[in-house]
Order: structure tokens, then sequence, then C-alpha cells
């Protein structure tokens, strides 16, 4: 992913934002292979270094991360489409304008540590089923529940981080002022997020 110095998040927006998803694509190269594999999946993030998550025991993704446990989790959101006369800056032709995405994206290369014990997924599962259906009434999850056998728990530690929040950061202020606006007069899917990521990050 290509990260312009002005688009490139910190330590704190990342972890920040991040701690509002849940849903993201975890990709497993393996070795020697012509393509990885893609899961879309649901995770729990603890806020610092770890990811937690379960797939089903017959995913396509076991083999790959058994002969080499390194992995990539890939997070995307906020994103809206930028048309060309908008990007135009002022006082320019704008038809002469490019268009352009706004989107976070955070990528979190992981070392795979793969879950088997039935204890231990019980407590995974537990966790995740807190914070997904907090006022659901369910049992609590043990090392007998029925559920364990058909999935396989995955730890993920956080070894690097790229993150990108791609929003303006190379437009002047005052553009990026009328940006904000002509997103809040849209108002479509995901422009009033786009549009707080665009002003709060101004002074950046």
């Amino acid at each position: 992913m290509l990260v312009h110095p002005w688009d490139a998040a910190g330590p704190d927006e990342w972890r920040q934002w991040l701690a509002d998803q849940d849903f993201g694509q975890l990709v497993a190269p393996g070795r020697a292979r012509d393509l990885p594999v893609v899961v879309p999946t649901h995770f729990l993030f603890d806020g610092a270094s770890t990811v937690w998550l379960h797939l089903a025991r017959p995913n396509p993704v076991w083999p790959l991360l058994e002969e080499h446990p390194r992995a990539l989790l890939t997070v995307i959101g906020d994103y809206v489409y930028v048309p060309s006369d908008w990007n135009a800056g002022p006082g320019t032709d704008p038809r002469r304008g490019v268009p352009t995405s706004y989107y976070a994206s955070v990528q979190l290369s992981c070392d795979v540590r793969v879950i088997d014990d039935r204890d231990e997924k019980a407590q995974l599962l537990g966790r995740q089923l807190a914070h997904f259906q907090p006022g659901v009434d369910r049992d609590p999850v043990t090392a007998d529940d029925r559920l364990l056998p058909g999935i396989r728990g995955v730890e993920l530690t956080v070894t690097s981080v790229t993150a990108k929040f791609k929003y303006g950061g190379n437009k002047a202020a005052d553009h990026r002022g009328i940006l904000a606006g002509r997103l809040a007069d849209r108002s479509g899917p995901m422009d009033l997020a786009a549009r707080a990521h665009l002003l709060r990050r101004i002074d950046i």
C-alpha cells in the first residue's frame, strides 16, 4: 500500500480507529503459493498488539497458516468517492479536475498462533460473543460447548503496521473546508465519517 507522508497515521490514530472496527480480511500467503488465501472475517482487537478470531475447521486457510505462520489482517473503512469537479482546486477549471477516493486502511502484519485447545477456544469464543452480542442471553461458553469441535481459533500478534488515512491531506486547508461542505451536503453512506476524518486531520 502506497502511503504518502500526508496520509500516514501514527499509532494513536490507527489504534483509536481500529478499536471501532471488527471486520476485515485475513490474508495468508503460505509458502511458494501462486496466490494467497483471503478470508473475510470478524475479529477482536485488544487495543494494543493482539487480535483474536475463529474460523470453521474446513476453511482452506489452515494449511497455509501451518506451513508459514504469518498473515496480514487488512481493514478498510470510511471510504467515499470524490468527484473530479470537487477535487479541482479553488479557482481552477473543474472540468480538468482529477477524481480520487478517501478511505482509512490499516494493515497488520502478524505472527500467527493456531488455537486448538478446547479451553482456549472457549475463552476466545466467549470474548467474541461478549463483544458482538452483549445483550443476548446465552449459556457461558465452556470447553464442552458443542460449537468448539467445528472451529479453530487464531491469535495474531502484531509485528508491524501500515496505516493510511487518505483524506485530502495534500490539499490546502481552504480546499479541504470546501470538500467537507460538499460531503456534508451529499451525506451519502460514509460521507459524514469521511468528513470527520478530513476535518480532524487538517492540522496534522
